[in-house]
């Protein structure tokens, strides 16, 4: 058995004021609570926030902060990720710092989420890294895990743990979920997936095990998630297959088929082409927009209450569409776009 420690933090974070204190605030009250803990990790953009205009070049000062907070408890320490600017561009990077309080290696997220992510550069480098006498653990951000060659890159590289940091407090929450499951079960390894709470998320962190079954799910309020691993677990599980079944990595191996379309040159196909710009969708339609067709108006000379009959029924007139009220003036007189 090789038992491994790890906490995740899913804490409230702010857009616009500096997350550190707090962030060191709590890791000194887990590590008091909780000195089993060998590794700390938090959710994507927890220190800095979500806005690009606080992108800085790395090292920073959060960082060095980060290290020394990491020297001083002995712990491993993904402490999310930052807006760093380099070379002109910025990146969607995640520091990986060791007991020592050294930055090992540096993970910039290789699938921005576009269009809503724009102006961030993707990275190109996978990170493993080693935990002596423990196992190799690999780094994902956020989207990139919707993109299964990426955590089965980590895998076949030997990650028995994937470390998936992400800000998402959108509805597809509960799609992430299953994801994180199936990369699990896919790749036979530990998946723990951080998410943040405010500006930073929508919170259920996870720990996924090597057969897919959720070990913890996190609820909508900020916790301290400390959980013991064997990583013994997915040792047995890549030998035997999940519950004495599939042997994913295995069989992915062994395969005799090349996949044609990660061939350079082929990436684009007829059928990729045909799917539009990577872009904002627009509106479905215009449907109860403001170039709807009016309603029919009274007739002159109507009694009232016959040019009454919407109020009457409770329909407040400036909330139908076409109404002259439900829309403002067009400075113009043009139709949107």
């Amino acid at each position: 058995m090789t038992p491994f420690a790890i906490a995740a933090l899913q804490l409230h974070t702010s857009a616009v004021q500096d997350n550190f204190p707090r962030i060191r605030s709590r890791i000194d009250i887990l590590m008091e609570l909780y000195p089993w803990v060998q590794m700390v990790v938090l959710s994507e953009l927890a220190t800095l926030g979500p806005l690009q205009t606080a992108a800085q070049p790395l090292p920073c000062p959060a960082e060095d902060s980060y290290r020394e907070l990491a020297a001083r408890h002995r712990i491993w320490l993904l402490p999310g990720s930052f807006y760093e600017k380099k070379d002109g561009k910025i990146f969607n990077t995640a520091p990986v710092i060791d007991p020592e309080g050294k930055v090992i290696a540096r993970y910039r997220k290789m699938f921005p989420f576009y269009p809503y992510e724009a102006g961030v550069e993707p990275g190109s480098e996978f990170v493993t890294f080693e935990v002596p006498d423990v196992g190799v653990f690999g780094v994902s951000i956020c989207y990139d895990t919707w993109f299964p060659e990426t955590t089965r890159t980590l895998a076949a590289r030997g990650a028995e743990v994937i470390l998936r940091m992400t800000l998402t407090s959108t509805i597809d929450r509960e799609v992430e979920l299953a994801i994180a499951r199936a990369t699990a079960a896919m790749n036979q390894c530990f998946v723990v997936d951080v998410n943040g709470l405010g500006d930073g998320g929508n919170g259920r962190s996870l720990f996924v095990g090597p057969a897919g079954d959720v070990l913890y799910e996190a609820g909508t309020a900020e916790e301290m998630i400390p959980l013991e691993i064997n990583v013994e677990r997915v040792r047995r599980n890549r030998e035997i297959g999940l519950r004495g079944l599939g042997q994913p990595l295995k069989s992915f191996r062994d395969r005799r088929v090349e996949f044609d379309l990660y061939h350079p040159g082929n990436r684009r196909t007829p059928y990729l082409d045909t799917l539009g710009p990577l872009e904002k969708p627009k509106r479905g339609s215009r449907a109860g927009l403001r170039d709807a067709a009016p309603p029919p108006r009274a007739a002159a000379g109507a009694p009232p209450a016959a040019r009454a009959t919407g109020a009457a029924k409770g329909v407040v007139p400036s909330l139908v569409p076409g109404h002259p009220a439900a829309a403002p003036p067009n400075s113009d007189g043009e139709e949107e776009s």
